[in-house]
C-alpha cells in the first residue's frame, strides 16, 4: 500500500523534519521520510477527504484487541495526547499518513506489530501553526 499525500502536506513536513533540532530526529522521523519518499503526491484539491492528512480527526481500532481510539494528526508542537492530538512523529502518526478510512495497516508500534483498521476520517480546517 502507498500513501498519498497532498503537496501541501509533503512540503511541510519535509520542511519540518529539515529544520527540526536534532534531538527530535528519531527512529520514526526517519520512517516519516521513507514514507514520504514512497508516497504519492497528489494537488492539494485532489486529495479524498477520506484519507488521514495533517489536521484530519479520525477513528481506528486496534484489530486483535478490538479498542477504538481518536485523535487528530498534527505537527509536533501542536500534539497533545491529553486531548487527542496525535505528532506526526509518533509511531502511530507515522503508520496512519496518507491511508484512508476502510483500510487496515500493520505496523511496528511500541508493544509490537499492530494491525490497525482505519474506520472513520473527518478533514478538519487549516489550524494556525
Amino acid at each position: 500500500m502507498t500513501p498519498i499525500i497532498s503537496k501541501s502536506d509533503y512540503f511541510t513536513l519535509k520542511n519540518y523534519v529539515m529544520t527540526c533540532p536534532p534531538q527530535m530526529k528519531t527512529k520514526e522521523v526517519g520512517l516519516l521520510m521513507e514514507e514520504l519518499e514512497r508516497a504519492e503526491v497528489i494537488e492539494d484539491d485532489q486529495i479524498s477527504e477520506d484519507i488521514i492528512q495533517i489536521n484530519s480527526s479520525f477513528e481506528i481500532e486496534e484489530v486483535k484487541a478490538k479498542k477504538k481510539m481518536n485523535f487528530t494528526l498534527t505537527l509536533p508542537h501542536q500534539a497533545n495526547l491529553k486531548d487527542k492530538k496525535l505528532s506526526i512523529f509518533s509511531p502511530l502518526g507515522v503508520a496512519l499518513i496518507g491511508f484512508k478510512k476502510g483500510m487496515t495497516i500493520q505496523w511496528n508500534l511500541p508493544g509490537g506489530i499492530k494491525s490497525i483498521k482505519i474506520n472513520k476520517v473527518n478533514k478538519l480546517a487549516e489550524v494556525n501553526a
